[in-house]
């Protein structure tokens, strides 16, 4: 199949429910990047389609369609829904511009280019990407079971039902049941309006809207499931899922690799803004920490919460906020405690976050900076 990217991407495929899944595990990626002269066609390719001008460089402005399609490779919302989606495109922006708004020629473009996604490939094989294809097989099989009328009545049993509509607490039971039971995420907006509304409207075209009981729900309950399942065995739905572990082990690995370690930090560095003094101000730890979080598996500042969390008290611990500017040596170092926070506060406790984005056929089709041609790869063992 056609991945996220635009490449096609080798399947890995895992059997689940008695089915197959597509593994999305970046070896494509990679091996796009490794092969010098399809990379090197790639970006020429490329570059002359964003290079709209003809001066050989690329602007800001001409910049921005490459970083709104890597955002859409990566499964980001438009910029301008959400400040953590918009902090991420300006930083694959800032990747581009080393954050000056001047112009970035062919040679930095590529450079730029090839560690974004060598980061993506790395992302993939940490945490691959599993591709389900949702079409009702599973959801029938949880309304059939011999468990159903238990779990049904738990699932009621969260609901705030006294004095609820039958409607109400339907629409909140269908929130409770994710894929693990073959229901598609029922927050996208897609699946609420051609999945779930449209069985609801046919589960009452027959009946009023009454105050919802036990007894009423379960009856109910299964007899909008078995809707919802056709419904989905009619418009199939696909799913990205993925389960990220965030244990400190990333972090544990770079502070071991020292020449790794102060290959990172130099770079950093380098890139920091400085007074005459060669002195920067703390401040820029933040932005330096998140340059190096891929190295480190950490997602970057403000895509999840509890890592938000992790990281505040990381920069809490250096006081990054007090204002002082320190030289190179002091610089290292603070960086260096802020990673062993990181490692120890997740050694402590783990954190997993778990995603299920529906696959829209349009996003991925209006990405055009990464579609190339595939390369030919070994099969999968």
């Amino acid at each position: 199949m056609e991945g996220l990217l635009g490449i096609n991407i080798n399947n890995n495929n895992n059997n689940r429910s008695s089915k197959e899944v597509t593994v999305v595990d970046g070896r494509e990626i990679e091996e796009l990047v490794e092969n010098k002269e399809a990379f090197n066609s790639f970006v020429e390719h490329k570059f002359r389609e964003l290079d709209l001008d003809c001066d050989g460089k690329l602007s800001v402005g001409e910049l921005q369609p490459a970083v709104a399609d890597i955002g859409a490779a990566l499964g980001l919302p438009a910029h301008g829904s959400s400040p953590q989606s918009d902090h991420i495109y300006s930083e694959v922006l800032n990747e581009f511009t080393h954050g000056k708004q001047e112009k970035v020629s062919k040679t930095e473009f590529r450079e730029v280019l090839s560690d974004i996604l060598l980061g993506m490939a790395a992302g993939l094989k940490r945490d691959p990407i599993v591709i389900l294809r949702i079409d009702g097989e599973d959801l029938q099989e949880f309304v059939e079971r011999p468990g159903f009328e238990t779990e049904a009545v738990a699932i009621f049993s969260q609901l705030e039902s006294e004095k609820a509509s039958l409607r109400k607490c339907l629409m909140e039971g269908v929130k409770q049941l994710t894929v693990s039971h073959g229901m598609p995420p029922s927050s996208d907006p897609w699946v609420v309006s051609n999945i779930v509304e449209p069985a609801i409207q046919e589960l009452f075209s027959n009946q009023p809207d009454i105050p919802a009981t036990q007894d009423v729900f379960l009856e109910n309950f299964k007899k909008l499931l078995v809707i919802i399942t056709r419904r989905l065995q009619e418009h199939p739905v696909i799913v990205a899922h993925t389960d990220n572990n965030f244990d400190g082990s990333g972090v544990q690995r770079l502070l071991a690799n020292k020449f790794e370690l102060d290959k990172l930090l130099d770079s950093a560095w380098k890139e920091v803004p400085k007074a005459k003094t060669n002195m920067a101000s703390k401040e820029y730890l933040r932005i330096a920490f998140d340059k190096v979080a891929v190295s480190a598996d950490l997602p970057p500042y403000g895509a999840i919460d509890g890592m938000d969390a992790v990281m505040n008290e990381a920069f809490k611990l250096v006081r990054i906020d007090d204002g002082k500017a320190v030289n190179e040596a002091e610089f290292k170092k603070l960086f260096k405690e802020m990673l062993a926070s990181v490692m120890l506060q997740l050694q402590g406790k783990a954190i997993l976050v778990s995603s299920n984005s529906v696959v829209h056929e349009p996003l991925t089709s209006a990405s055009t900076l990464l579609n190339v041609p595939s390369l030919p790869v070994s099969p999968v063992e």
